[in-house]
């Protein structure tokens, strides 16, 4: 793999006594990291999350811009995980969590109660770690968003809408002869971009992404990371991944969270080549993780 030479930023966070700059290598950051980002999509602020007695987030401010994929990275348990699920209410479904501060979408506040989750759900569409395709055919996979929420009046409708998806998803070449074929039966990385597909049939405006490679082998990471830089130019994309070489390939907004807290965030390739704080340098060099 590829590297690039990272200095060490002057100063640590161990009391703020300064330390000699040191060189590391990083993974090379992909040629789309600096891409025009679009206008702030998602606005946190003072995002606190708690489960029963436990607090998992601690006061998060986060601006996320619109057709850009924004990477959430730090280590496993450190809320980044967390975090993506406030921004379609997913945490609504555990029983004693309790979310405080405001998270807004296009200026509306998504925690209103006058918004009904199930409706922001098609608006902000999740893609989990491990692919989980309805036990449908490939075909009732893709309609069943748009069938439950009125898309489609006729058949035809239906059809353009099962097409359109699973094309922008880079499937339909691959299962055009058999939309009635179970998608249980494809390959993990066929099962993910079906996934996918069902996501977008509703047409949403925001794709959440739980580490939506970590099951998958290298060749079927390669598509789904091709399918992500191609759909953030229609979308607002998260990611929430392990691998800083995904993260730096994919993303052109990187966060960094550690012990439930936001550390730094910023334009992937200076959080990689010239971070502010020791423990984001600490992190992508693999000191601790």
């Amino acid at each position: 793999m590829k590297s690039r030479i990272l200095r060490a930023p002057e100063g640590t966070s161990n009391g703020g006594a300064s330390e000699p700059a040191t060189l590391t290598t990083v993974p090379t950051v992909g040629a789309h990291a600096s891409a025009p980002m679009g206008p702030i999509k998602i606005a946190a602020r003072d995002v606190s999350v708690f489960y029963g007695d436990k607090q998992a987030l601690f006061d998060v401010s986060l601006d996320i811009p619109d057709k850009t994929v924004t990477a959430l990275i730090g280590p496993s348990g450190c809320g980044k995980s967390t975090f993506l699920r406030t921004m379609n209410r997913m945490n609504d479904t555990i029983p004693g969590t309790r979310v405080t501060g405001r998270i807004e979408m296009d200026g509306g506040d998504i925690n209103d109660r006058k918004i009904d989750p199930v409706l922001l759900r098609a608006q902000v569409g999740m893609v989990f770690q491990k692919p989980n395709p309805f036990p449908k055919s490939i075909y009732e996979n893709v309609a069943y968003g748009p069938k439950i929420h009125g898309l489609a009046s006729t058949k035809g409708e239906m059809d353009e809408i099962v097409q359109k998806s699973l094309k922008r998803a880079g499937l339909w070449d691959e299962v055009a002869d058999r939309l009635h074929s179970p998608g249980t039966g494809l390959s993990g990385g066929q099962q993910q971009r079906l996934v996918i597909a069902r996501a977008i049939a509703v047409e949403p405006e925001v794709i959440l992404m739980d580490e939506p490679c970590s099951a998958l082998d290298p060749i079927a990471t390669a598509k789904i990371e091709e399918l992500i830089d191609e759909l953030r130019e229609r979308y607002c994309i998260v990611i929430v991944t392990h691998s800083m070489a995904q993260a730096a390939r994919v993303s052109q907004r990187t966060a960094f969270f550690h012990m439930g807290k936001l550390v730094e965030t910023g334009d992937t390739e200076e959080i990689f080549t010239n971070p502010r704080e020791r423990r984001t340098l600490d992190y992508i060099t693999g000191r601790f993780g």
